[in-house]
């Protein structure tokens, strides 16, 4: 096992596009490591690097003590995981699994000890004489896990392994690679645009766009304090909520007010966002998470000056709580992150736009199943205690401190 280390890498592709801007980060020995972000924001190609599929532009990557940037794929001791599977479809997954080991020129006794070893690891045993064709996508893809298993790599590198899956594999699997990594202990970089895999698979979360690190951390803190617009957008399903606001001062208390609306800031809002002081009389973005709304009439104690009123839209009942479409009446936040996540192509259009006259927000909570909001009627929803997350609408940064979120 050996950590892997990217030093101010650089991928520039000869037609001048960049899919990869110095990239530093340390994945220590053992750990778990998720790149997540959407298409085309450099993960694989960052992978592929360390892999060497693909020549670096600048920078180092190491991988334990050497430095990997001229150096064969097949010398850098790593396996890989891909997609598609790419097993030998004529061969058995016996075969499929001794083939790694064969080309090694491992002792036959070897290959079959280590081969029986990795079948009952993985439940394949009854399996090792079929061809790929006869299998499952989950059995392929333990099969593909396998082969890379069974050459105790220093570092398994892992692209999307899920994707082919349906939903219920997915799930399946998920709770497979994450027993094996415990078991194993080899540092793994694992790519996928799913961020619900990244926020269950990873001891560290590193989040890319555009070709940039824009947040590294542990999973729950990436989804508690995210970094910037972008991060807070990406990582959570249903999305988290946004509005334009205003940061006002009354005494010595805080408010944040959109539209008709004003809700008073708590303690450990304002001690999360201490950059809050200076943005008094200013404009902000203002998120919060479908979760930490809920039905103003269900919550008991609940705070006056915590509460929002919206038009309910749509209901969507999922059997454990109940997805509640609303809109707001209040000016929606508009900057080039929340565009993009929303694949808008009008940010040119919208900039030149006076959001004060512009409305309406949509928003969405889950409720519980008791709530008794209607379809097409107004309704008064509570927002939960600390749950408000500010950031800049110039830069797209979390108005934080010194104690904000972990940077890349």
């Amino acid at each position: 096992m050996a950590e892997i280390a990217f030093d101010g890498v650089r991928k520039v592709y000869p037609d001048g596009t960049v899919a990869v801007v110095d990239m530093s980060l340390e994945i220590p020995d053992g750990e778990f490591m998720v790149f997540v972000g959407p298409s085309g924001c450099g993960k694989t190609t960052a992978l592929r690097m360390v892999a060497g599929l693909e020549e670096i532009s600048g920078g180092e990557i190491r991988i334990g003590e050497r430095v990997v940037n001229r150096m064969p794929p097949r010398e850098r001791d790593i396996a890989m995981v891909f997609q598609n599977y790419a097993l030998y479809p004529h061969k058995t997954v016996f075969d499929n699994l001794a083939f790694p080991l064969r080309l090694r020129r491992l002792p036959k006794a070897e290959v079959d000890r280590r081969v029986g070893q990795i079948a009952r690891l993985l439940e394949l045993e009854e399996h090792l004489g079929r061809k790929p064709r006869q299998l499952s996508g989950g059995q392929r893809q333990r099969v593909a896990m396998g082969r890379a298993i069974v050459r105790q790599p220093q570092a398994f590198l892992m692209d999307e392994p899920l994707s082919n899956l349906d939903a219920k594999l997915r799930t399946q699997m998920r709770a497979e690679i994450s027993l094996l990594h415990k078991e194993l202990g080899v540092t793994t970089i694992y790519v996928t645009h799913d961020q619900v895999e990244a926020m269950t698979l990873g001891h560290r979360v590193a989040v890319m766009r555009k070709g940039e690190l824009q947040q590294v951390a542990l999973a729950q803190a990436i989804y508690d304090h995210p970094a910037n617009l972008f991060v807070a957008g990406f990582i959570g399903s249903p999305s988290m909520n946004f509005v334009q606001g205003e940061i006002e001062r009354s005494d010595r208390a805080l408010s944040v007010v959109f539209g008709k609306e004003r809700i008073a800031l708590d303690e450990k809002e304002r001690a999360s966002h201490s950059q809050l002081e200076g943005h008094v009389g200013k404009r902000v973005v203002v998120g919060v998470r479908p979760e930490h709304l809920a039905d103003a009439a269900l919550v008991s104690g609940g705070r006056a000056d915590r509460r929002l009123r919206g038009l309910v839209r749509l209901k969507e009942a999922l059997g454990s709580e109940i997805i509640v479409h609303f809109q707001i009446e209040a000016a929606p936040a508009v900057s080039p992150e929340l565009t993009e996540l929303e694949e808008v192509r009008e940010s040119a259009l919208l900039e030149q736009l006076d959001q004060r006259h512009v409305r309406r927000t949509a928003f969405v909570g889950r409720f519980g199943v008791d709530t008794q909001v209607v379809e097409d009627a107004s309704a008064e929803i509570a927002v939960a205690p600390g749950a408000l997350r500010f950031f800049s609408p110039e830069t797209g940064q979390a108005l934080t401190g010194a104690g904000g979120p972990e940077a890349p």
